[in-house]
């Protein structure tokens, strides 16, 4: 255990019972959000290596333009870009 998760827990440890389970249940969550994740991104590693490939290619044969962030908030406004 490391010396922060320690010094976490000591102070943890005087809060009152209900505060307690309420930040176990947060990190009980979060820990198994991140386990979720990484399992996903295990399994779809070739659907996203094959989706970097297509992006990398439609780049290199000039079918991609520059982000243009204001152009992208007016897209996400007006449902859409064109």
């Amino acid at each position: 255990m490391t010396h922060m998760l320690e010094e976490a827990i000591r102070v943890v440890m005087d809060l009152p019972d209900q505060e307690q389970d309420d930040l176990a249940a947060v990190i009980l969550a979060v820990v198994a959000n991140e386990r979720r994740w990484a399992e996903s991104f295990a399994r779809s590693h070739h659907v996203l290596e094959e989706l970097a490939r297509e992006v990398l290619n439609a780049h290199r044969a000039g079918r991609t333009q520059p982000l243009d962030p204001e152009n992208l908030v007016g897209c996400l406004r007006h449902d859409g870009c064109g």
